[in-house]
């Protein structure tokens, strides 16, 4: 049962009778008289019962987009109901305008919108909806709270497809669609042409300009059909926030992007997911949707307070075979941590697959070793600076395994590893 405003309101006019006549009685008396008519109106409200619901799905949304989630109200009784239905949501549903009037006949129904906004990942969902029925006198209604199951999937923004269009330009000038042709090592023969100005002279096929009245040049279009696996790191490390965002949700960002590029220019992207076991699993047959495959499977992944166990992920890598492929690790490149559990699994991986670490380097530690104008600020840019030495040794010290390491801030990152993926692709070393 709920109240309405109306009820203080008709105990305040009580003040009238007061006035007239001060005495303990008419007040006792007036107070009796609105609590008859208050109990008279909840014994008329008609029954919520009679109010059926259902929810229309609602499909996946990326986080931070706008959606909407719809509940279909009945009444089935035989009389009228007038008021209130509120759909409640978990906080980061981000559910806004979620009460709405009820105005039902016998019979009738109603589609209730309520618009949502997811604010994190993973599946979001319904705490209940809330029926109220008035009374004919408005004074009181009826109230229940129904389970009407319903979520959301938040998945993961995507905000470095902006970078897409651009890196894809790039592919196809390496690819060979374009006017321009850009010759890599190890890329496969194309066909041949006559040469231009720009063309690379050691591309140039004596043997055929001999037989020809023009020069002719070899052209050559990337290695295909590629793997990729993409190892993203759940662990603690990956709970640390850049600049109010989480270094997991970065990491997904440029997985993403790169996932996108590698399936365009005709690879595989395989995708797993772990800290001290394995959390999300992806194997792709080509599939140029393989980004879209990626968020649904990131959506509910979330830093774990434990160590990785790398033994482990790169046993997941080479369960999805033994081929050469190119290997990203998306991880945080805290010294302690590689040093202790990623170093003996690079030895083994670089031996058999071509390894890529990429890192959400923090710029915080840029401005504070930079900052230096009081003894504060000093000791503060000479731990800053100490900081970033370590991770400049532990990023040589992976290049001297044969690691290639990627190291940006959050923003940059995306961009940064694509163009790396476009790179060993044009050198032919994937």
């Amino acid at each position: 049962m709920a109240i309405t405003g109306r009820v203080p309101l008709l105990l305040l006019l009580g003040v009238v009778p007061l006035v007239l006549r001060p005495t303990a009685g008419v007040g006792w008396g007036w107070v009796g008289l609105v609590l008859a008519v208050t109990v008279v109106d909840l014994l008329l409200a008609p029954s919520t019962t009679a109010v059926g619901l259902r929810r229309e799905a609602t499909g996946p949304v990326r986080t931070g987009e706008a959606t909407s989630t719809t509940v279909v109200a009945t009444n089935t009784g035989r009389r009228r109901l007038r008021g209130a239905l509120r759909d409640a949501w978990q906080p980061t549903a981000g559910a806004t305008g979620n009460r709405h009037r009820l105005r039902l006949g016998p019979g009738a129904s109603a589609r209730l919108t309520t618009p949502l906004t997811p604010v994190r990942r993973g599946d979001l969902r319904a705490v209940g909806v809330t029926v109220r029925s008035l009374g004919p006198l408005r004074l009181v209604a009826r109230q229940r709270t129904l389970d009407v199951p319903g979520s959301v999937r938040s998945l993961p923004p995507f905000e470095s497809r902006k970078h897409l269009p651009s890196r894809l330009a790039r592919l196809r000038e390496l690819d060979g669609r374009a006017a321009v042709r850009v010759r890599g090592q190890g890329t496969e023969f194309d066909s041949l042409r006559e040469y231009v100005d720009g063309d690379d002279v050691r591309s140039i096929d004596w043997r055929a300009s001999a037989r020809n009245r023009t020069v002719v040049v070899r052209t050559w279009q990337p290695e295909r059909d590629r793997r990729v696996v993409l190892v993203l790191d759940t662990s603690r490390v990956s709970a640390g926030r850049v600049d109010d965002v989480p270094r997991l949700d970065s990491a997904m960002d440029a997985a993403l992007l790169l996932a996108a590029l590698a399936s365009r220019a005709g690879d595989r992207v395989d995708f797993v997911a772990g800290d001290r076991r394995v959390r999300s699993r992806v194997r792709s047959a080509g599939s140029r949707a393989i980004a879209g495959t990626l968020q649904d499977a990131m959506a509910d992944l979330s830093p774990v307070l434990a160590e990785a166990d790398w033994s482990a992920l790169a046993a997941a890598v080479n369960a999805m075979g033994r081929r050469r492929c190119l290997v990203v690790l998306l991880t945080p490149l805290e010294p302690a941590a590689v040093e202790e559990s990623l170093l003996p699994t690079l030895v083994t991986l670089v031996r058999h697959h071509r390894v890529v670490l990429a890192s959400v380097r923090d710029p915080e530690l840029e401005r504070l070793a930079a900052t230096r104008g009081t003894v504060a600020e000093a000791y503060g840019a000479a731990a800053a600076e100490q900081a970033l030495g370590r991770r400049r040794r532990t990023a040589d010290m992976l290049r001297t395994l044969g690691v290639d390491v990627v190291d940006a801030d959050a923003e940059s990152l995306p961009p940064a590893l694509a163009d790396h993926y476009l790179s060993l692709k044009a050198r032919g070393l994937l």
